[in-house]
């Protein structure tokens, strides 16, 4: 299909009213709703979307989006006039105003959880941003009688959600287009979590700082291994940077993007291995979305019956050996996540192959991109569905860093199981773990 020379719309829509930055307090009084509150005094929300829309995901620069969608949204935008919005502003990334974007979403008002959630993902309105136009919107519109879409316009800086209530497709949304930025600015959007370990040396009995990135498809245990303390204590520790996306420089910083919350998988979180993540998700300051809450409260993360894509919300400064600094300074550890099972648990890669394993991305599709496909093996470049524009410029920047930071190591990380059959031996989050500490 051909470019589409027409650009999305960016401008405010025209609704019957605009409720701007509403409180938390006010915002979750609006999603009352939908609210079944949980034993632990948080909310919890069930959507008739419960996972991301891939298939229906458009942009305009790698010339998806058609003239039919720029009609569907002149329609939205009529839709709207009559509509009550909620207008939520937030801040991606942190730092000096340069490296930060302002991000505004607008939601149709009776899904004011979505707002709740967003304005819990990400950090207050940067001091010096105030009067600067939004460098990202998204207008969600989940009640839109019509087909469901999500429309892209990378260049504008503008995302169209319709006929979707999942609180994926605003998260990924805006982090779509930092990535996009970002890579316009000479640096790399990576789909992958980072972490600074600290660890006594082995050979010298120096304590060195090592710093970490995960590469995983979301569910592949890119969160849990980013999170997870390592079973060090004492001057040894680890310390979270972020769980998700961060933007690398040339000079191998990989900066943060989301300060305010992670949004993770809860399915089989407990706190024997996860101990960071599960305190935080039995906060009354946690969101839930999609898990099961009985109607007394209690909350059954074990039970999939709803979902296998059962998602929290958790405050960074309640997940343990988290700081205010989502930044990592150097990274010097890379891991790329996969689940195959001719793989061994770990393994080392020169640059090269690096680099190979990058472009070809190999992974398992998870239910939070097709519940009906979880465990077939897939593969997607960086394990990043979220590439705008040519996905060898992603490659061959990733090559380039590594070329020019010679000091960085990079493994292949199984965290599924070695053999088949019978034979097959299942790896545990621990043992990952164990590995990691071992790396360190």
């Amino acid at each position: 299909m051909a470019t589409v020379e027409s650009r999305i719309e960016k401008l405010p829509p025209q609704a019957g009213a605009i409720e701007v930055n509403p409180s938390r307090q006010r915002l979750r009084e609006l999603a009352r709703h939908h609210e079944r509150t949980t034993e632990f005094g948080s909310p919890s929300y069930v959507t008739e979307v419960r996972a991301r829309s891939a298939h229906k995901t458009r942009n305009t620069v790698d010339g998806e989006v058609s003239e039919a969608d720029l009609e569907t949204i002149h329609q939205v935008r009529e839709f709207l006039q009559d509509k009550e919005l909620i207008q939520v502003d937030r801040t991606m990334c942190t730092g000096s105003p340069d490296r930060v974007y302002a991000c505004r979403l607008y939601v149709s008002k009776p899904f004011a959880r979505l707002a709740l959630m967003f304005e819990s993902s990400l950090l207050p309105p940067h001091p010096d941003l105030q009067d600067r136009t939004p460098d990202f919107v998204t207008i969600d519109v989940p009640d839109w009688p019509g087909e469901r879409a999500i429309l892209v316009d990378t260049i504008e800086g503008v995302t169209y959600v319709l006929n979707s209530d999942y609180y994926g497709e605003i998260k990924k949304s805006m982090l779509r287009q930092t990535m996009y930025r970002a890579k316009q600015e000479g640096r790399l959007g990576l789909h992958a979590g980072s972490k600074e370990v600290r660890a006594r040396s082995a050979r010298d009995g120096k304590l060195k700082q090592h710093g970490m990135l995960f590469f995983g498809l979301s569910g592949t245990g890119k969160t849990s291994l980013t999170c997870h303390g390592c079973g060090l204590t004492g001057e040894e520790g680890v310390r979270v940077r972020q769980d998700d996306v961060v933007l690398l420089d040339r000079d191998g910083l990989a900066q943060g993007t989301e300060g305010g919350g992670f949004y993770i998988k809860t399915e089989r979180l407990s706190p024997r291995d996860q101990e960071a993540l599960y305190d935080a998700a039995v906060s009354c300051n946690a969101i839930l979305e999609n898990v099961w809450v009985a109607e007394d409260g209690q909350v059954d993360f074990d039970n999939t019956e709803l979902t296998g894509n059962g998602r929290g919300i958790v405050k960074i400064d309640e997940v343990k050996n988290t700081e205010p600094d989502i930044d990592l300074q150097r990274a010097d550890k890379i891991f790329f996540i996969t689940r195959n099972s001719l793989c061994p648990a770990a393994c080392r890669l020169s640059a090269e192959q690096a680099a190979v394993a990058f472009m070809l991305g190999e992974s398992i599709k998870t239910s939070a991109a097709d519940p009906n496909a979880k465990g077939e093996p897939v593969r997607c470049v960086g394990t990043n569905p979220f590439i705008v524009g040519p996905k060898g410029e992603e490659g061959g920047i990733f090559y380039e860093i590594l070329k020019a930071n010679p000091s960085i190591e990079c493994f292949i990380l199984n965290t599924g199981g070695v053999g088949e059959g019978e034979r097959k031996l299942d790896i545990k989050l621990l043992d990952t773990v164990a590995i990691l500490r071992a790396i360190a």
